[in-house]
């Protein structure tokens, strides 16, 4: 990446932020080393899309191929993502059961994680039926670990803005 590491914007005039490039780099391992990984998507607490494992299918922008992710678009799992956020989260205030760190959906033709990662944000992965849940769970939380920290309204709004400057 031939991007200015620093305290940049994301608007183009510098690159992307050292905490950007980390989380992309997470990003990228995770769907790399994770057999089964289809697609990956950070999503922030209002449902908005921060981060994704295919940037181009975030814009809307697929180039004639049909991507692996649900709908072919990283924009729909954020939407997923979202939805099952919020959906579990008042399942869980119904409850008094407190937080919720993870839910999983297993479908015939593959499932669906998502893991908190801090402030309302959460983690959404598309698998393969065939993956080992336990390894996909347990690099998600290894994700979890690493960019909770890192990830701070600064950088969501960085984030933001850098998906909406790729429009």
């Amino acid at each position: 990446m031939s991007a200015t590491t620093g305290s940049g914007t994301g608007t183009g005039t510098r690159g992307p932020s050292s905490g950007a490039q980390n989380l992309h780099w997470l990003l990228g391992n995770l769907v790399e080393e994770v057999p089964g990984v289809r697609s990956v998507a950070v999503v922030s607490s209002d449902g908005l899309l921060l981060l994704s494992s295919d940037p181009d299918a975030a814009r809307g922008d697929a180039g004639g191929e049909r991507p692996r992710g649900p709908r072919g678009s990283s924009a729909d799992l954020a939407t997923i993502v979202s939805g099952i956020g919020s959906l579990t989260a008042g399942a869980a205030g119904l409850m008094d059961g407190g937080g919720v760190k993870q839910t999983m959906v297993a479908m015939e033709q593959g499932s669906v994680f998502v893991m908190a990662i801090s402030d309302g944000s959460l983690l959404g992965v598309h698998a393969a039926p065939d993956c080992d849940m336990s390894v996909v769970a347990y690099h998600m939380a290894l994700f979890v670990g690493r960019a909770g920290h890192v990830l701070t309204p600064e950088l969501r709004s960085e984030l933001r803005r850098s998906l909406e400057g790729d429009r």
